[in-house]
């Protein structure tokens, strides 16, 4: 479902930020084309040259960087994208995309494409919890982002719950299954139509499904 889809990741400076060697590795292995924004924070935790190397194209750092051509860069990236990539996404990244905020190459990019956008928090659990962020979380669902919910477990700061972010292998099937139903839409149970990730999965891939959910302590 990813073979030949233009895929552009970015990637925001937090811990979870190694997994995306492996994410851009697993994406060109699908067979989409994949361009990766660094942003500053990011780059203490993964390099640019890893990233070139894994994606096969160049890595885009700054906006004040050596011209590769004369496209006005970022508006390049919002265009040819089929679909933007934000994993992780810190809490920062999530504030200055719901204000509106382009001050970087990848807020610049966001606010410039009509693509889907897609975005993995990945945080400490207060911080994810707190009141601010998932106002931030929901004012860009409001506008059509498409969440995909962290995971909970051990944390990097030493405590467990909330804020982990997915696995590669886990988030390029959220994007597998968008192609997968892409334009397709479900309704929720109060008659409202869903057409966020989830809404996406159901309608294509667990159609007829009879699910238990137990909410266990495990």
């Amino acid at each position: 479902m990813l073979n030949g889809k233009k895929i552009v990741l970015g990637v925001t400076g937090g811990i979870a930020a190694y997994k995306c060697v492996d994410l851009a590795s697993r994406l060109r292995k699908k067979g989409a084309e994949v361009h990766v924004i660094l942003t500053r924070g990011a780059q203490n935790f993964v390099t640019e040259t890893a990233m070139r190397e894994i994606s096969g194209n160049p890595v885009i750092t700054s906006m004040w960087g050596e011209i590769h051509n004369y496209d006005v860069e970022h508006i390049a990236l919002a265009t040819l994208a089929d679909v933007v990539l934000i994993a992780p996404a810190t809490a920062n990244v999530i504030a200055k995309a719901a204000a509106g905020i382009a001050d970087d190459m990848l807020t610049t990019t966001v606010l410039a494409t009509r693509a889907p956008i897609f975005f993995a928090p990945a945080m400490n659990s207060n911080m994810y919890e707190n009141p601010v962020t998932q106002q931030n979380i929901t004012t860009l669902q409001q506008r059509g982002w498409q969440l995909i919910p962290p995971a909970s477990g051990h944390l990097a700061c030493g405590t467990s719950g909330i804020g982990r972010m997915p696995e590669p292998a886990e988030l390029v099937e959220v994007l597998e299954n968008y192609f997968i139903g892409e334009g397709g839409s479900v309704e929720s149970a109060d008659g409202n139509t869903m057409d966020n990730t989830m809404g996406n999965i159901m309608g294509s891939t667990m159609q007829g499904l009879k699910l238990l959910v137990t909410a266990a302590g495990t």
